[in-house]
Protein backbone atom coordinates (compact mmCIF):
# COMPACT_ATOMS: atom_id res chain seq x y z
CA UNK A 1 0.00 0.00 0.00
CA UNK A 2 1.14 3.17 -0.78
CA UNK A 3 0.83 5.54 1.92
CA UNK A 4 2.44 8.48 0.24
CA UNK A 5 -0.34 8.89 -2.37
CA UNK A 6 -2.98 11.85 -2.06
CA UNK A 7 -5.25 11.95 -5.39
CA UNK A 8 -6.76 15.03 -4.09
CA UNK A 9 -3.47 16.80 -4.39
CA UNK A 10 -2.32 15.29 -7.33
CA UNK A 11 -5.41 16.71 -9.02
CA UNK A 12 -5.36 20.11 -11.02
CA UNK A 13 -7.60 22.73 -9.37
CA UNK A 14 -9.75 23.29 -12.41
CA UNK A 15 -10.26 19.60 -12.96
CA UNK A 16 -11.47 19.86 -8.90
CA UNK A 17 -14.25 22.43 -9.76
CA UNK A 18 -15.41 21.26 -13.09
CA UNK A 19 -19.06 20.91 -13.38
CA UNK A 20 -19.64 18.30 -15.64
CA UNK A 21 -21.97 18.69 -18.88
CA UNK A 22 -24.85 16.85 -18.04
CA UNK A 23 -26.04 15.15 -21.29
CA UNK A 24 -29.72 14.27 -21.98
CA UNK A 25 -29.03 10.52 -20.88
CA UNK A 26 -27.67 11.22 -17.89
CA UNK A 27 -30.43 13.01 -16.36
CA UNK A 28 -32.91 10.54 -17.45
CA UNK A 29 -32.16 7.13 -17.35
CA UNK A 30 -34.71 4.26 -18.00
CA UNK A 31 -37.32 3.28 -20.59
CA UNK A 32 -39.79 5.83 -22.12
CA UNK A 33 -41.84 5.52 -25.20
CA UNK A 34 -41.54 9.10 -25.88
CA UNK A 35 -37.98 10.95 -26.36
CA UNK A 36 -38.13 14.11 -26.53
CA UNK A 37 -35.19 15.39 -24.53
CA UNK A 38 -32.01 15.25 -26.85
CA UNK A 39 -32.94 17.32 -29.77
CA UNK A 40 -32.46 13.86 -31.92
CA UNK A 41 -34.16 13.38 -35.20
CA UNK A 42 -37.58 11.55 -34.26
CA UNK A 43 -37.81 10.16 -37.88
CA UNK A 44 -35.02 7.44 -37.98
CA UNK A 45 -32.10 7.00 -39.88
CA UNK A 46 -30.95 6.50 -43.39
CA UNK A 47 -29.82 2.69 -42.45
CA UNK A 48 -31.48 -0.54 -41.86
CA UNK A 49 -30.72 -0.46 -38.41
CA UNK A 50 -31.90 3.36 -36.34
CA UNK A 51 -28.75 5.05 -35.19
CA UNK A 52 -30.30 8.07 -34.20
CA UNK A 53 -30.76 8.12 -31.00
CA UNK A 54 -27.79 8.76 -28.62
CA UNK A 55 -25.65 6.11 -26.64
CA UNK A 56 -25.51 5.04 -23.30
CA UNK A 57 -22.99 7.99 -22.26
CA UNK A 58 -21.27 4.93 -19.24
CA UNK A 59 -21.17 1.81 -21.31
CA UNK A 60 -23.26 -0.01 -18.66
CA UNK A 61 -24.22 -2.91 -20.70
CA UNK A 62 -20.52 -3.39 -22.14
CA UNK A 63 -18.91 -2.83 -18.55
CA UNK A 64 -21.16 -5.49 -16.84
CA UNK A 65 -19.83 -7.81 -19.80
CA UNK A 66 -16.02 -6.77 -19.00
CA UNK A 67 -16.43 -6.67 -15.48
CA UNK A 68 -17.47 -10.71 -15.98
CA UNK A 69 -14.57 -11.48 -18.14
CA UNK A 70 -12.02 -9.22 -16.40
CA UNK A 71 -12.81 -9.64 -12.52
CA UNK A 72 -12.81 -6.23 -12.31
CA UNK A 73 -15.59 -4.29 -10.89
CA UNK A 74 -18.03 -2.11 -13.04
CA UNK A 75 -16.96 0.86 -11.06
CA UNK A 76 -13.41 0.45 -11.51
CA UNK A 77 -13.94 0.05 -15.85
CA UNK A 78 -13.32 3.31 -17.67
CA UNK A 79 -14.08 3.08 -20.94
CA UNK A 80 -12.82 5.23 -23.95
CA UNK A 81 -12.06 5.95 -27.68
CA UNK A 82 -8.51 3.59 -27.59
CA UNK A 83 -6.35 3.70 -24.57
CA UNK A 84 -5.06 6.78 -26.14
CA UNK A 85 -8.28 8.86 -24.87
CA UNK A 86 -7.50 7.46 -21.32
CA UNK A 87 -4.01 8.54 -21.87
CA UNK A 88 -5.02 12.42 -22.74
CA UNK A 89 -7.39 12.56 -19.71
CA UNK A 90 -4.74 11.58 -17.34
CA UNK A 91 -3.00 14.33 -18.63
CA UNK A 92 -5.37 17.21 -18.30
CA UNK A 93 -6.28 15.69 -14.79
CA UNK A 94 -2.99 15.57 -13.49
CA UNK A 95 -0.85 17.65 -15.58
CA UNK A 96 -1.00 21.40 -15.00
CA UNK A 97 0.71 22.75 -18.39
CA UNK A 98 4.81 23.51 -18.27
CA UNK A 99 4.62 23.10 -14.41
CA UNK A 100 4.29 19.36 -13.76
CA UNK A 101 6.35 16.40 -15.31
CA UNK A 102 6.11 12.75 -16.23
CA UNK A 103 8.49 9.92 -16.70
CA UNK A 104 8.76 7.82 -19.56
CA UNK A 105 11.07 4.87 -20.26
CA UNK A 106 12.26 4.70 -23.59
CA UNK A 107 12.11 2.64 -25.97
CA UNK A 108 8.23 2.58 -25.13
CA UNK A 109 4.85 3.69 -27.08
CA UNK A 110 5.30 6.97 -29.08
CA UNK A 111 1.44 8.25 -27.81
CA UNK A 112 3.15 9.08 -23.98
CA UNK A 113 5.18 11.22 -25.09
CA UNK A 114 2.97 12.95 -27.94
CA UNK A 115 0.33 13.49 -25.46
CA UNK A 116 2.04 15.07 -22.89
CA UNK A 117 3.71 17.77 -26.01
CA UNK A 118 -0.45 18.03 -27.05
CA UNK A 119 -1.03 19.28 -23.31
CA UNK A 120 2.05 21.40 -23.18
CA UNK A 121 3.75 18.72 -20.35
CA UNK A 122 7.23 18.46 -19.92
CA UNK A 123 9.39 14.89 -20.23
CA UNK A 124 11.52 12.97 -18.35
CA UNK A 125 13.13 9.77 -20.26
CA UNK A 126 14.89 7.31 -18.26
CA UNK A 127 16.01 4.96 -20.67
CA UNK A 128 15.62 1.40 -20.35
CA UNK A 129 18.49 -0.62 -19.46
CA UNK A 130 20.33 -2.92 -22.03
CA UNK A 131 18.34 -5.62 -21.56
CA UNK A 132 15.07 -3.73 -21.39
CA UNK A 133 14.47 -3.58 -17.87
CA UNK A 134 13.53 -0.31 -15.83
CA UNK A 135 16.56 1.79 -14.83
CA UNK A 136 15.49 1.98 -10.97
CA UNK A 137 18.33 4.63 -9.30
CA UNK A 138 17.75 7.05 -12.28
CA UNK A 139 14.12 7.05 -12.30
CA UNK A 140 14.69 7.58 -8.72
CA UNK A 141 16.28 10.22 -9.60
CA UNK A 142 14.50 11.93 -12.29
CA UNK A 143 11.28 11.89 -10.07
CA UNK A 144 10.81 15.76 -8.08
CA UNK A 145 8.17 17.14 -6.55
CA UNK A 146 6.08 17.98 -9.69
CA UNK A 147 6.65 14.41 -11.53
CA UNK A 148 2.77 13.56 -11.34
CA UNK A 149 2.65 10.17 -13.55
CA UNK A 150 5.21 7.27 -14.81
CA UNK A 151 3.98 5.13 -17.75
CA UNK A 152 5.32 1.69 -18.25
CA UNK A 153 4.40 -0.54 -21.02
CA UNK A 154 4.34 -4.16 -20.07
CA UNK A 155 4.85 -6.24 -22.31
CA UNK A 156 6.90 -3.41 -23.56
CA UNK A 157 5.95 -1.72 -27.17
CA UNK A 158 8.66 -1.89 -29.32
CA UNK A 159 11.04 -4.50 -27.22
CA UNK A 160 8.22 -7.24 -26.73
CA UNK A 161 9.40 -8.27 -22.73
CA UNK A 162 7.60 -7.95 -20.24
CA UNK A 163 8.85 -5.67 -17.42
CA UNK A 164 10.16 -7.00 -14.24
CA UNK A 165 6.95 -7.34 -11.90
CA UNK A 166 8.92 -6.47 -8.76
CA UNK A 167 10.69 -2.82 -10.08
CA UNK A 168 7.04 -2.21 -10.89
CA UNK A 169 5.59 -3.06 -7.35
CA UNK A 170 8.42 -0.89 -5.89
CA UNK A 171 7.77 2.24 -7.88
CA UNK A 172 3.78 1.85 -7.15
CA UNK A 173 4.50 1.23 -3.65
CA UNK A 174 7.06 4.40 -3.22
CA UNK A 175 5.75 6.97 -5.62
CA UNK A 176 3.42 9.21 -4.63
CA UNK A 177 2.17 9.78 -7.69
CA UNK A 178 -0.07 8.04 -10.60
CA UNK A 179 1.75 4.99 -12.05
CA UNK A 180 0.28 4.00 -15.75
CA UNK A 181 1.12 0.05 -17.04
CA UNK A 182 -0.21 -0.33 -20.36
CA UNK A 183 -1.30 -3.88 -20.61
CA UNK A 184 -2.43 -3.62 -24.47
CA UNK A 185 -0.21 -7.15 -25.12
CA UNK A 186 -1.28 -8.76 -21.66
CA UNK A 187 -3.28 -11.77 -23.25
CA UNK A 188 0.13 -12.94 -25.03
CA UNK A 189 2.18 -12.63 -21.92
CA UNK A 190 2.98 -15.65 -19.04
CA UNK A 191 2.78 -13.01 -16.46
CA UNK A 192 -0.31 -11.98 -14.82
CA UNK A 193 -2.33 -8.50 -15.25
CA UNK A 194 -2.50 -5.83 -12.25
CA UNK A 195 -5.60 -5.65 -12.49
CA UNK A 196 -6.19 -7.66 -9.42
CA UNK A 197 -3.97 -5.58 -7.63
CA UNK A 198 -6.16 -2.48 -7.56
CA UNK A 199 -7.47 -2.83 -4.47
CA UNK A 200 -3.46 -2.58 -3.75
CA UNK A 201 -2.44 0.24 -5.04
CA UNK A 202 -4.79 3.25 -4.93
CA UNK A 203 -2.03 5.06 -7.79
CA UNK A 204 -2.57 2.19 -10.32
CA UNK A 205 -4.10 2.89 -13.92
CA UNK A 206 -4.00 0.01 -15.85
CA UNK A 207 -4.70 0.54 -19.73
CA UNK A 208 -5.95 -2.22 -21.80
CA UNK A 209 -7.19 -2.54 -25.23
CA UNK A 210 -9.15 -5.20 -27.59
CA UNK A 211 -7.82 -4.19 -30.73
CA UNK A 212 -4.42 -6.57 -30.53
CA UNK A 213 -5.72 -10.05 -28.88
CA UNK A 214 -9.99 -9.42 -29.62
CA UNK A 215 -9.43 -8.39 -33.09
CA UNK A 216 -11.27 -5.56 -32.53
CA UNK A 217 -8.90 -2.42 -33.45
CA UNK A 218 -11.21 -0.95 -36.20
CA UNK A 219 -14.12 -0.54 -33.21
CA UNK A 220 -11.59 1.62 -30.95
CA UNK A 221 -12.18 0.64 -27.45
CA UNK A 222 -9.67 1.02 -24.92
CA UNK A 223 -9.81 0.32 -21.18
CA UNK A 224 -8.82 1.66 -18.27
CA UNK A 225 -9.10 -0.36 -15.13
CA UNK A 226 -8.78 2.00 -11.51
CA UNK A 227 -9.88 2.79 -8.61
CA UNK A 228 -13.36 4.29 -8.13
CA UNK A 229 -12.18 7.55 -7.43
CA UNK A 230 -10.37 7.90 -10.54
CA UNK A 231 -12.49 6.36 -12.88
CA UNK A 232 -15.05 8.85 -11.39
CA UNK A 233 -12.33 11.61 -12.50
CA UNK A 234 -12.25 10.10 -16.12
CA UNK A 235 -16.13 10.50 -16.25
CA UNK A 236 -15.90 13.58 -15.31
CA UNK A 237 -13.83 14.94 -18.11
CA UNK A 238 -14.48 12.14 -20.92
CA UNK A 239 -17.33 13.69 -24.15
CA UNK A 240 -20.66 12.53 -22.95
CA UNK A 241 -20.96 10.50 -25.81
CA UNK A 242 -17.26 9.15 -26.29
CA UNK A 243 -18.88 5.44 -27.26
CA UNK A 244 -21.11 5.56 -29.92
CA UNK A 245 -23.87 3.01 -30.42
CA UNK A 246 -22.40 0.62 -33.56
CA UNK A 247 -19.15 -0.18 -31.56
CA UNK A 248 -21.32 -0.84 -27.95
CA UNK A 249 -23.17 -3.14 -29.76
CA UNK A 250 -20.77 -4.55 -31.77
CA UNK A 251 -18.13 -5.03 -28.81
CA UNK A 252 -21.08 -6.76 -26.87
CA UNK A 253 -21.65 -9.12 -29.71
CA UNK A 254 -18.06 -9.81 -29.54
CA UNK A 255 -17.40 -9.97 -25.81
CA UNK A 256 -19.24 -13.73 -26.17
CA UNK A 257 -16.47 -15.15 -28.57
CA UNK A 258 -14.10 -15.65 -25.48
CA UNK A 259 -13.08 -19.22 -26.60
CA UNK A 260 -12.17 -18.90 -30.08
CA UNK A 261 -10.32 -15.55 -28.59
CA UNK A 262 -8.53 -17.75 -26.01
CA UNK A 263 -7.42 -20.02 -29.39
CA UNK A 264 -5.93 -17.28 -31.45
CA UNK A 265 -3.69 -16.22 -28.24
CA UNK A 266 -2.62 -19.91 -28.25
CA UNK A 267 -2.21 -19.90 -31.98
CA UNK A 268 -0.44 -16.64 -31.74
CA UNK A 269 2.11 -17.55 -29.36
CA UNK A 270 2.59 -20.36 -30.96
CA UNK A 271 3.36 -18.81 -34.13
CA UNK A 272 5.78 -16.34 -32.50
CA UNK A 273 7.97 -19.17 -31.27
CA UNK A 274 7.88 -20.67 -34.55
CA UNK A 275 8.76 -17.78 -36.39
CA UNK A 276 11.58 -16.84 -33.46
CA UNK A 277 12.71 -20.05 -34.65
CA UNK A 278 12.55 -19.40 -38.50
CA UNK A 279 14.24 -16.46 -37.96
CA UNK A 280 17.23 -17.72 -35.69
CA UNK A 281 18.21 -19.99 -38.08
CA UNK A 282 19.50 -16.56 -40.77
CA UNK A 283 22.97 -16.07 -40.05
CA UNK A 284 22.62 -12.82 -40.80
CA UNK A 285 19.68 -12.52 -37.73
CA UNK A 286 22.08 -11.05 -34.51
CA UNK A 287 19.43 -11.13 -31.99
CA UNK A 288 15.89 -11.93 -31.08
CA UNK A 289 14.14 -10.34 -28.21
CA UNK A 290 12.02 -12.84 -25.56
CA UNK A 291 8.72 -12.08 -26.60
CA UNK A 292 5.51 -11.78 -24.08
CA UNK A 293 3.56 -10.19 -27.05
CA UNK A 294 2.31 -10.52 -30.81
CA UNK A 295 5.21 -9.27 -32.09
CA UNK A 296 9.35 -10.12 -31.82
CA UNK A 297 12.23 -7.34 -32.06
CA UNK A 298 14.79 -8.56 -34.50
CA UNK A 299 17.91 -7.18 -34.95
CA UNK A 300 19.50 -8.01 -38.19
CA UNK A 301 21.68 -7.19 -41.27
CA UNK A 302 21.09 -4.41 -43.39
CA UNK A 303 17.31 -3.74 -41.94
CA UNK A 304 16.40 -0.41 -43.89
CA UNK A 305 17.37 -2.15 -47.13
CA UNK A 306 15.21 -5.72 -45.96
CA UNK A 307 12.06 -3.43 -45.40
CA UNK A 308 12.68 -1.59 -48.27
CA UNK A 309 12.46 -4.77 -49.84
CA UNK A 310 9.79 -6.38 -48.26
CA UNK A 311 7.69 -3.27 -48.82
CA UNK A 312 8.45 -4.41 -52.64
CA UNK A 313 7.08 -7.49 -51.89
CA UNK A 314 3.65 -6.36 -50.28
CA UNK A 315 5.25 -7.41 -46.88
CA UNK A 316 4.89 -4.57 -44.15
CA UNK A 317 7.19 -4.72 -40.87
CA UNK A 318 7.51 -1.46 -38.81
CA UNK A 319 11.23 -0.37 -39.33
CA UNK A 320 12.19 0.44 -35.66
CA UNK A 321 16.28 0.83 -36.63
CA UNK A 322 16.97 4.14 -35.83
CA UNK A 323 14.96 3.82 -32.53
CA UNK A 324 17.45 4.83 -29.10
CA UNK A 325 18.74 0.70 -27.83
CA UNK A 326 16.00 -0.42 -30.62
CA UNK A 327 19.31 -0.19 -33.31
CA UNK A 328 19.28 -2.16 -36.15
CA UNK A 329 15.94 -4.00 -35.70
CA UNK A 330 12.92 -4.57 -37.33
CA UNK A 331 9.17 -4.78 -35.27
CA UNK A 332 7.47 -7.91 -36.82
CA UNK A 333 4.00 -8.73 -35.98
CA UNK A 334 2.86 -12.13 -35.77
CA UNK A 335 1.28 -13.28 -38.53
CA UNK A 336 -1.17 -16.46 -40.36
CA UNK A 337 0.82 -19.51 -40.31
CA UNK A 338 0.80 -18.28 -44.44
CA UNK A 339 1.85 -14.71 -44.01
CA UNK A 340 4.72 -15.94 -41.97
CA UNK A 341 6.03 -18.53 -44.13
CA UNK A 342 6.20 -15.81 -46.70
CA UNK A 343 8.03 -13.65 -44.82
CA UNK A 344 10.81 -16.24 -44.10
CA UNK A 345 10.74 -16.67 -48.33
CA UNK A 346 11.18 -13.07 -48.63
CA UNK A 347 14.36 -13.06 -46.24
CA UNK A 348 15.80 -15.90 -48.11
CA UNK A 349 15.92 -14.35 -51.15
CA UNK A 350 17.18 -10.97 -49.64
CA UNK A 351 19.86 -12.81 -47.41
CA UNK A 352 20.81 -15.39 -50.22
Amino acid sequence: MNMSFNLNILLRDNIKNLVPYSSARDEFKGEASVLLDANENAFGSPLAQHYNRYPDPLQHQVKEKLSTIKGVPVENIFLGNGSDEAIDILYRAFCRPQMDNVILVPPTYGMYEVSANINDVPVRKVNLTADYELDMENIAEAIDTNTKMIFICSPNNPTGNSINRKDIETILTYFPGIVVIDEAYINYSRHKSFTQELAEYPNLVILQTLSKAWGLAALRLGMAFASKEIVDIFNKIKPPYNINQATQELVLEALNGVDIVNEWIKEAVSERDKLSSDLEKFEQVYHITPSDANFILVKLQEPRALYTYLVSKGIIVRDRSKVELCEGCLRITVGTPEENKNLIAALQQFYK
